[in-house]
């Protein structure tokens, strides 16, 4: 008999297994569960209750719970004594008490069962202090359901006690919803989530790797009977090892954390070669495209959030092991935040177009593209995301101009000689001199910078204009007027040297 109970168990689903019994166990729902506690020590019991919110965040756990507190033979009561045979009917692996009828309304919804049902409430209850019906998926219930309802609702006997659960309120009509107490139910946090998680873990005594937790959460989506489920299916296959982050990705279906942080790299460092092998690695190894672009979408999005707040890991704005945020913010360190800006858009618009998309790995391909090729695009975030390139491949600190990430090589750079532009002498050894007016001013920053880009055309600008007004690249998008792209105006033809006649008669 006690192999038989064990078996029994051990097959039970883990959401089952630890489904809390009292409302001290019930996690992420304290603006719920306290006022209903304070409410049950001040004996201020409604006849009739709505709980609303997402699927497996405790509306139906909570209803019991209630149950088990109002016929707790020390009742009404916010703490079930556990010892008494309501509160043993109504346990985690109790049989369930003749006095507390749970219906689904998604099978039972029309009028006649509601007719039935109106005509067993009046009936006292068999053994306890009240008759409660749980209806669950209330929202199920008809019109002309909800009507034979709302007599017994509006005014029930002493002894009957209605609680609906649903996760769409708005589905119940509002005759019945204006005669309940309605407490919504949310989603439960990630850290809250990762916390319980890592407890039921350590009660099922097989261990599980620090990055799974996460993933199971993310899974969850903040439904503790999902993320329950998820964590139950990685437990039962789990190894002599536990629970891998190798099995939990392959499992779960997402893109291995390496991978994300192999393309985010080659993105900050402009390196195509690297970003189109981790697009073979994601092909070959038969990862879902849509799913790695959807696992980048929310790498950038860590990463803009790291950019942009540097305490996120203390506010809690991103949940992930330690190694994970150190290498994220050394990555967000070496983007710049136009940049980064970006290729989150680009992402997200990508993973957008991908929907119904005939080839994903095209889709996967032209979106790192878009991102390694800022200069294919005049639209300001190109503009601005070159700027940020070369403001952060200049050396401002001796006043020079280095090379810039992204540079392309000119003529010379491939054995040929170049025609100096204007403004620029050739000097020995073919080196254009710059004269002094196109020197990067002093001081470094963003004009500096731009100045460089523009080389001599900005200096003698400026040399002519003297200490006028500033013109618009002065207001961060160089030769733009109005917020468009200047049109490229060619360089006056270079002086033809004068005859020896002409220059004897001067």
């Amino acid at each position: 008999m006690g192999a038989y109970n064990l078996v029994c168990v051990s097959s039970l689903a883990l959401y089952r297994r630890y489904r809390p019994e009292s409302f001290a166990e019930v996690i992420g729902q304290e603006h719920v569960t306290d006022p209903l506690q304070q409410a049950l020590r001040n004996n201020r019991v409604n006849h009739a209750y709505l709980f609303s919110g997402p699927r497996g965040c405790g509306k139906t756990t909570s209803a019991r719970i209630l149950a088990r507190c109002l016929n707790c033979e020390q009742g009404p009561t916010p703490t079930p004594c556990g010892e008494c045979q309501s509160c043993q009917d109504l346990a985690r692996n109790g049989p369930g008490s003749i006095d507390v009828i749970e219906i689904d309304a998604a099978s039972h919804g029309g009028v006649d069962d509601a007719r039935e049902l109106r005509e067993k409430a009046f009936f006292g209850p068999a053994g306890s202090r009240y008759k409660i019906y749980i209806i669950d998926e209330a929202h199920m219930v008809t019109s002309a359901g909800f009507n034979a309802l709302l007599k017994v609702v509006e005014e029930p006997p002493e002894h009957l006690k209605f609680i609906f659960a649903t996760t769409e309120p708005e589905k119940v009509i509002g005759t019945i919803r204006s005669r309940t107490h309605h407490y919504p139910f949310r989603l439960v946090p990630p850290g809250t989530l990762r916390e319980y998680l890592a407890e039921v873990c350590g009660k099922e005594k097989i261990p599980v790797d620090e990055a799974v937790l996460p993933l199971v959460v993310r899974a969850g989506a903040g439904s503790v009977r999902d993320s329950m489920s998820v964590m139950d299916q990685l437990l039962a296959g789990a190894t002599d090892e536990g629970v891998t982050y190798a099995m939990a990705t392959s499992l779960l279906g997402y893109t291995d954390g390496s991978l994300l942080d192999a393309v985010v790299e080659s993105f900050a460092a402009g390196d195509g070669a690297a970003a189109f092998d981790v697009v073979d690695h994601v092909i070959e190894g038969g990862n879902d495209p849509r799913r790695f672009v959807a696992d980048l979408l929310e790498r950038l999005r860590d990463l803009v959030i790291l950019a942009a707040v540097p305490d996120a890991v203390e506010k809690g704005l991103i949940d992930a092991p330690v190694e994970v945020l150190e290498r994220m913010q050394a990555q967000a360190g070496v983007f710049g935040a136009a940049e980064l800006s970006r290729a989150a858009d680009l992402v997200n618009e990508g993973l957008t177009e991908m929907r119904g998309a005939n080839s994903p790995r095209l889709q996967l391909e032209l979106i790192c593209a878009r991102v390694l090729l800022p200069a294919t695009y005049g639209d300001e975030r190109s503009v601005m995301a070159r700027l940020d390139r070369l403001e952060r491949g200049v050396n401002f600190s001796g006043g020079g101009a280095g090379p810039a990430m992204g540079y392309v090589p000119g003529p010379e750079a491939h054995g040929g000689a170049a025609a100096p532009p204007p403004g620029m002498t050739p000097q020995a050894g073919g080196a254009p001199h710059v004269p002094p007016a196109a020197q990067v001013p002093p001081g470094g920053g963003p004009a500096a910078a731009r100045a460089a880009v523009r080389g001599g055309a900005g200096a003698r600008t400026g040399s002519a204009a003297g200490a006028g007004a500033p013109g618009p690249d002065a207001y961060g998008v160089p030769g733009a007027v109005g917020g468009q792209p200047a049109p490229a105006v060619a360089a006056p033809p270079a002086p033809q040297e004068a005859p020896p006649a002409a220059a004897a008669a001067r």
